[in-house]
């Protein structure tokens, strides 16, 4: 295990600031995974091709797909992690994820046909895997495909659908073979999003924003050339793909961001006729919270060089996950509790504190705790496969 700085990861966290410097659009300041809104789509299909074309993006992609010969493995991931460092919005929509899957397991039409649509921001997909009862037990997917000709007709319901409401695509997971075992009988298909029977209906969350939707597919039809991979197959071709797809939320590149926020919000409210860094209990709260991101980032950094270096560990990412999400809602409940009972004004107040970020942020905070999989789940994932204790 190697930990330490990296030359040319360095470049392209250089190369990310620069480029968001000069062209990324304005981004409403909210924290977390947020859906834009309408008019904020446009530009951000553009940022997404300039993504790609400056190779910050897709360098992992075969070289004919605009991918780089021998990029660093953790390249991506530096990109996703500065991206969040500066305030400057990713990718719009899941098109990484279907890129994986289409690479790993699609045709060469398909792969033709998708990946530089993905590239130029054409297509926004959505990933269509969660339902109202199979959350984070994805195998128990009620969504069903059945085959008609050339067709597959798909009957069911998703939820929690990211961007469905922009997407022109989605990655769609529905069971084939009712009859198979649970992690068998799944396949997994690119749909068209405008095709009739699609219907999607946002969610307005308790942020007041509709990040989330839900999408019902009624007798939807879907040719038997968008089947992503072999048919029955659809588990081998999520876990692939989702393994491919590289993600930095759990280093925790955001709460560096909130660091600073919560020492500046510090400095303002008054507590005791003072300013509230000059308590030593506040001092030592933020303290701990410092110690804490730090130890979060260097968790991150271990799951990272240890699989660089073949000695990668099933515990790693739920490690790093569990303990980013959990820093981040105690940090964000501690810097709404500071604001005593400003705490429950809200953004529009004039009296609010920074415009009400931290209103929505804590509001939002819990979520990090059930995205990709709820930190209960993921305990077990480290008791049952990482320390192989009994189930």
């Amino acid at each position: 295990m190697q930990l330490g700085q990296d030359t040319e990861l360095n470049e392209v966290r250089r190369r990310v600031r620069d480029l968001a410097a000069q062209q990324a659009p304005p981004r409403n300041p909210r924290t977390g995974v947020r859906a834009p809104e309408a008019d904020e789509v446009p530009a951000l299909r553009e940022w997404t091709r300039r993504l790609f074309e400056e190779q910050l993006l897709g360098v992992h992609w075969p070289v004919e797909y605009g991918g780089l010969t021998d990029p660093h493995p953790l390249f991506e991931s530096a990109v996703t992690d500065e991206l969040i460092r500066v305030g400057a919005a990713g990718p719009v929509g899941g098109g990484l994820l279907a890129a994986a899957a289409i690479i790993a397991s699609g045709t060469a039409e398909q792969k033709d046909f998708f990946l530089p649509r993905i590239r130029s921001g054409e297509h926004i997909w959505c990933q269509l895997f969660s339902e109202p009862d199979a959350g984070s037990d994805l195998a128990g997917l009620r969504t069903r495909a059945r085959r008609d000709g050339d067709d597959f007709v798909v009957d069911g319901q998703k939820v929690w659908t990211t961007n469905g409401q922009y997407a022109d695509f989605g990655y769609l997971l529905a069971r084939t073979d009712p009859d198979a075992p649970k992690h068998a009988g799944i396949t997994a298909f690119a749909l068209d999003m405008t095709t009739p029977g699609v219907s999607v209906r946002p969610l307005r969350e308790i942020t007041g924003t509709a990040d989330f939707n839900e999408v019902f597919l009624d007798q939807v039809r879907i040719p038997a050339t968008r089947v992503i991979g072999e048919v029955d197959q659809g588990w081998a071709v999520t876990t692939t793909s989702l393994a491919l797809e590289r993600s930095s939320a759990g280093s925790g590149a955001s709460l560096f961001g909130a660091l600073d926020r919560l020492g500046k919000l510090a400095n303002e409210v008054v507590l005791d006729g003072g300013p509230a860094i000059e308590r030593d209990d506040v001092r030592q709260a933020i303290g701990g919270f410092v110690a804490d991101v730090h130890v979060n980032s260097l968790v991150s950094a271990f799951g990272d060089s240890r699989a660089l270096h073949g000695e990668a560990d099933t515990g790693d990412a739920p490690v790093s996950k569990i303990l980013f999400s959990e820093i981040n809602l105690a940090l964000h409940e501690y810097g709404l509790e500071l604001q005593g009972h400003d705490g429950v004004r809200v953004e529009g107040d004039a009296h609010v504190q920074d415009l009400g970020w931290w209103q929505d942020a804590f509001l939002y905070a819990r979520a990090f705790t059930i995205a990709g999989g709820t930190n209960e789940v993921l305990r077990n994932v480290i008791a049952e496969r990482a320390l192989g204790l009994p189930r």
